[in-house]
């Protein structure tokens, strides 16, 4: 099979929801499909001892959330399919952000109980603003919620986007009956239990079901979409401008054949890349690829690290032997797995859109581009973000310096939390997001690295660059703090505003640089 032929097959997508919305259970249910497991976990699986498959991390476990991206490859109808399961929470949402780089289309899953929340809408904008195609699931149909056409007005009015509904729910809660499937032309009814029935419209009169009040008034309501809803576009789709919209529910599971079965005729294969000066097709001859996540301690065993690489174009073959465009260093491709979250297999080759794991003896970065032949060039930027509150960080324990050292260096290296050390004391200190990314970094800490530490907060913090030739120590102070970054660029970290324009008004001459007020990403949108 030719290069070209390869690309087609893949369909590389992420499932981005708010917490709780059903992003990991629909996931599971998507593993099903492709033969990856027998039965699907939960993400509060404690009672069952049966854990959602893509929450692998032991905090994930016992906290009932995910924290960390998760990566699914499997075989499904001719298709090559890489799953991204990332993490619902907002303080997670820096390791979404930039897995959205690595796919070619999303699964928006909504609640239809509660609707559009807070969380989906600023991921929505940077699909949105990354024009990536979105399909949209509305989940838990299986309860009672919010009436589907108000669900879809709510899409259209808050997220700027046309909707096309693929199916549409006959009842919902106890009066659920299941879905008018409009693309395929048929009823799926829905019996209580994992078992569908399909009846072709034109068959619909031979069943009771035609009888039903709910089901005559949902015919009603198909047909005034039918005259006054958007027409379907598939052009419209690919470009973001419209979302398909399916209704189901993962948990029960409903629906979600017939979602899958339609996505993956519809969604797109890999497309092209833009590098800092041009833009490289999928079927460019030479092996090219970026890193978008680096995960340490998959395996507890081995305390190994894992960098994620999406495959952009030409053809991975273990053992080839690549340029790490940002050192220049060539680098032998020898250790590299496919994944079902923590578990993987050795993969022997690899085409665009697949998502491999090459194993990282600390030689990369999250946004390295690494490059097969003579030719040079580098990805875009991957999205970086100001970290929003800051604490010193210690060994409980002197004794456990070496580990200590060696926990930090390898959890910084994943991008979650950033590493400062103040100057000259050079004590440690973190910067991160969220709370929450704390609590994960105290977990892993004690039991990837048998390591307790102790965080002492230094609060909300305004982080501003200097150049080097306008370091002055003795400016500085504990409200404005004089720290160092990873590498050995100097910054201060300003109190608060108040402080931060105190601080221009009386120096002047000292130029201020906001690293992040280019990004295109920023938090606020």
């Amino acid at each position: 099979m030719g290069l070209q032929e390869e690309v087609k097959k893949r369909k590389t997508f992420a499932i981005i929801s708010h917490p709780d919305a059903g992003k990991t259970t629909m996931t599971e249910k998507l593993l099903l499909f492709g033969n990856l497991i027998r039965s699907a976990g939960t993400v509060k699986g404690k009672k069952s001892g049966k854990y959602a498959t893509s929450d692998w991390m032991e905090i994930e476990k016992q906290r009932g959330i995910s924290v960390t991206s998760s990566v699914m490859n499997f075989d499904y109808k001719g298709h090559k399919v890489n799953i991204l399961d990332t993490p619902g929470h907002e303080d997670f949402s820096e390791d979404t952000y930039r897995t959205l780089t690595a796919v070619d289309s999303v699964v928006m899953i909504i609640d239809a109980t509660k609707g559009i929340e807070a969380q989906t809408i600023k991921l929505f904008k940077v699909c949105k603003m990354r024009g990536i195609p979105i399909f949209t699931f509305i989940n838990k149909l299986d309860r009672e919620g919010r009436e589907p056409l108000a669900l879809l007005d709510q899409i259209e009015e808050v997220l700027d986007i046309e909707t096309y509904p693929m199916n549409w729910p006959v009842g919902m809660g106890k009066r659920f009956l299941g879905i008018l499937d409009r693309y395929n032309d048929q009823f799926v009814k829905f019996n209580g239990n994992e078992e569908e029935t399909y009846i072709p419209m034109a068959e619909i009169d031979q069943d009771d079901i035609a009888n039903d009040p709910t089901y005559q008034d949902t015919v009603e309501e198909m047909e005034l979409l039918n005259e006054a809803g958007d027409q379907f576009s598939l052009d419209r789709v690919l470009a973001g401008e419209q979302t398909p919209v399916f209704f189901g529910s993962a948990l029960a599971p409903f629906g979600v054949q017939t979602f899958f079965d339609t996505f993956i005729d519809m969604a797109p294969a890999p497309g092209p890349r833009r590098t800092e000066e041009e833009v490289i097709s999928p079927d460019y001859p030479d092996f090219s690829g970026f890193i978008f996540k680096i995960q340490a301690n998959m395996n507890p065993q081995h305390r190994d690290r894992i960098a994620f690489l999406r495959v952009c174009s030409g053809k991975f073959e273990r053992g080839m032997n690549v340029t790490l465009a940002r050192t220049g260093k060539t680098i032998r491709l020898g250790q590299t797995q496919q994944f079902v979250a923590s578990s993987r297999g050795t993969v022997e080759e690899a085409y665009a859109g697949d998502i491999i794991g090459v194993y990282d003896p600390g030689s990369y970065r999250i946004g390295d581009t690494l490059i097969e032949g003579k030719k040079t060039f580098e990805y875009d930027e991957l999205p970086q973000f100001p970290p929003e509150m800051f604490q010193r960080v210690m060994a409980k324990n002197v004794m456990k310096a070496k580990q200590f050292r060696k926990g930090i260096e390898q959890l910084v290296q994943e991008g979650a939390i950033q590493l400062f050390r103040g100057y000259p004391t050079d004590s440690m200190i973190i910067g991160a997001v969220g709370h929450l990314q704390y609590e994960v970094f105290q977990h892993r800490m004690r039991n990837e690295y048998n390591v307790e530490i102790i965080l002492e907060s230094i609060g909300d913090r305004i982080p501003r660059w200097l150049k080097k030739d306008q370091v002055d120590p003795a400016l500085f102070d504990e409200r404005n703090l004089l720290v160092k970054d990873r590498e050995d660029e100097f910054l201060v970290l300003f109190k608060n505003d108040f402080a931060l324009r105190w601080f221009i008004d009386k120096h002047p001459e000292v130029d201020l640089i906001d690293l992040y007020e280019v990004n295109q990403y920023d938090q606020t949108t």
